[in-house]
Order: structure tokens, then C-alpha cells, then sequence
């Protein structure tokens, strides 16, 4: 399937106010601050209570499956701060930005306005390899036009990227922190000062806590799993979205809807799965309602699927594995002009 086989803009450019009156019609944009509080204390129990068991398990070998629940933790919280980016939980901003950077720069040391503008250019225009930021081409190449300009550690890792795709996950926490960091730079970062003391303070209180319980071989073997599995889970969170989608271009003019549906891969699956993703999971929902309560993605599903089918627009859903398949596919077939090159 290719973005060029579907119709273009023009008399359907009122496709989506359509199917957004249907949606606000059946209040499913509405917020859901029993959900939300239910979430946030499971959340914060699970934050609290995995540093509370390693602190009472102290200098033990045992602490490297708390390394991974730990992993788990952080990464819940991470997906919080995504639905406060996005305005799902309180309408107010400065509550959001406020709740934002506890969850984001303090409890799991990601720059919460630095992620915030990369996540909102990403909405803007998910997939298009000029302007959406989660498929520049940096480590990896998501485009054969990428590959072909590609240069370095790019053009060496591009050649046979699907295999490395998991490997490189490992390192993805670390990549966060250090890009979080690097944003401080930027004079466009509101609250530079505020972000920069918070990411310091999780930092030092991080680090601390390990270093001041484990002698230095088992806290550096903890700090690697459980970074390492962060960086995983958040991949394997994230990736399944869009990844393998088409990729747009600047010869592509498709209008609100089709940009969001066609580039975006839901996933199949039951509580567990939904739990585990975030919600995220209903990925081409929350692309077209990014303001939508997680928990409310689940019953616009049928209502989106049912009109994205009455108009011809392809909507894709998977299980959880194929979603990685084709993801890795895609990196496989973009990187076959590397591998072909003579050196």
C-alpha cells in the first residue's frame, strides 16, 4: 500500500469535521477524572513501591529483577506524561505543565517541554520523512531516499538496521536523558532553569540511591538493566504506531484524516495489551483525537473504523508481533540500497 493510492484532498476536506461531530457527539471527548486518578495512584504505587522493595532488599543479587520492574515503572510514568502533553487529563495547562514535570524531568528524568514540541511536530505530520522528527534519519534510516544520503555511523548501521533494531532499543533510555539535556541549550525551551534543576535533582537522587545501596559492580549491572529495559519497553511502546506505515513526502497532499489514519497501525489485543501500550495501542484514534482520555479510545474505535471504511480509507490493525514483523520489514527493505553498494 502506498499513501498515492488513496484520494487526495479537495471535496474531502470536510471529511474529518464529520467524524469528529460524531465523536463529540458521543461524548468521548469528554475527560475522565475517575479513570485518570485510578491510573495515577496505580502508577505512583507501582513508582514508589519498586524503589521501597529495592530498598528493603539492599545488597543483593536480587535486585536485578527489581531492575526490570523498575523499568516497568518508569515507563508508565512515562506514558502519563504523554497523555498530560496531549491534554487528556486536566484542560488546564499550567496544571498539566506542572504535573508534566514532576512525572517527565523529576520522576524519570525526561525533558517534559522537550518532548512535548518533538512530540507535537511528530502529530502534526506523523511519518513524513521531512518534517516529523521521530523518523529523521540519525541512527537509523526510515526512507530509501534516507538511506541514499545517508552518511557515517547511519550509512554502517542502515545496512542491516532490522537486526540491530532491538539492540539499539537498549540504549533508548539513555538517548532521552541525553537529548533532554541537550535541550536545555535551546533558548526556545520555556522554563529552561526549572527543567534544567529537575532533571539534575533525578539525577543526583537516581544515581544516589542506587550507588548508596549496592557496592559499584551490582549497582552499574542494575543501572544497565534497568535502563536497558526502559529503552525497550519504551520501543516497543512507541515503534508498532507507525513504523512500517508509508512514509510521506512533500509530493504527498492528503488532508487531516487521511494523514493521521493512513500513516498509523493499530494494535490488537485485550486488557493486558492496553495496559501495557498505554492505550496507545489504538494508535489511529489517538492520532486523530490527541486530546482524547486514553480510556475512551477503545469505544471511538468501532465509530472511526466504520467511517474510514465508508469512505475507502485503509485502517490497519494487528496483533502486537506482527506489528513488530512489519516495523522490522520496513527497516530490512530500506536499508537493501546500503547493502548493495559495493565498498
Amino acid at each position: 500500500m502506498t499513501v498515492m493510492d488513496t484520494p487526495r484532498t479537495g471535496a474531502r476536506g470536510s471529511d474529518f469535521a464529520k467524524l469528529s461531530r460524531r465523536i463529540a457527539q458521543a461524548g468521548l471527548l469528554d475527560k475522565r477524572p475517575g479513570y485518570y486518578a485510578v491510573r495515577i495512584g496505580l502508577v505512583a504505587g507501582l513508582f514508589a513501591g519498586s524503589w521501597a522493595v529495592f530498598a528493603a532488599i539492599g545488597d543483593s543479587w536480587w535486585q536485578l529483577p527489581i531492575a526490570a520492574l523498575l523499568a516497568v515503572a518508569f515507563a508508565q510514568v512515562t506514558l502519563l506524561a504523554h497523555d498530560l502533553a496531549h491534554g487528556q487529563i486536566s484542560r488546564s495547562r499550567r496544571t498539566s505543565r506542572i504535573a508534566g514535570l514532576v512525572a517527565g524531568n523529576l520522576a524519570v528524568g525526561l525533558s517534559y517541554g522537550w518532548w512535548m514540541d518533538k512530540h507535537t511536530r511528530h502529530h502534526a505530520n506523523p511519518n513524513h520523512e521531512d518534517h516529523d522528527p521521530d523518523v529523521s534519519p540519525d541512527i537509523l534510516v526510515w526512507s530509501e531516499k534516507q538511506a541514499g544520503h545517508s552518511r557515517g555511523i547511519a550509512r554502517f548501521i542502515g545496512r542491516r538496521q532490522a537486526f540491530l533494531f532491538f539492540p539499539l532499543l537498549t540504549l533508548e533510555g539513555i538517548n532521552l536523558k541525553v537529548s533532554s539535556f541537550r535541550a536545555l541549550r535551546r533558548p526556545s525551551l520555556k522554563g529552561r532553569g526549572l527543567e534544567g534543576a529537575l532533571l539534575s535533582a533525578h539525577v543526583l537522587a537516581y544515581l544516589g540511591a542506587v550507588f548508596l545501596v549496592l557496592p559499584l559492580p551490582k549497582a552499574l549491572l542494575f543501572l544497565v538493566v534497568h535502563q536497558a529495559c526502559y529503552g525497550v519497553y519504551l520501543g516497543c511502546t512507541f515503534a508498532p504506531n507507525h513504523k512500517g506505515m508509508p512514509v510521506l513526502t512533500a509530493e504527498d497532499e492528503l488532508d487531516y484524516l487521511r494523514r493521521q489514519v493512513l500513516t498509523s497501525r493499530n494494535v490488537r489485543g485485550g486488557r493486558l495489551i492496553n495496559t501495557a501500550l498505554g492505550g496507545l495501542n489504538f494508535q489511529i484514534e489517538h492520532h486523530l483525537f490527541p486530546n482524547m482520555p486514553t480510556a475512551n479510545l477503545r469505544k471511538a474505535q468501532p465509530i472511526v473504523r466504520e467511517y474510514c471504511e465508508s469512505l475507502g480509507v485503509a485502517y490497519v490493525e494487528c496483533g502486537l508481533i506482527e506489528s513488530w514483523r512489519q516495523a522490522l520489514r520496513h527497516l530490512h527493505e530500506v536499508g537493501r540500497p546500503l547493502r548493495e553498494v559495493r565498498t
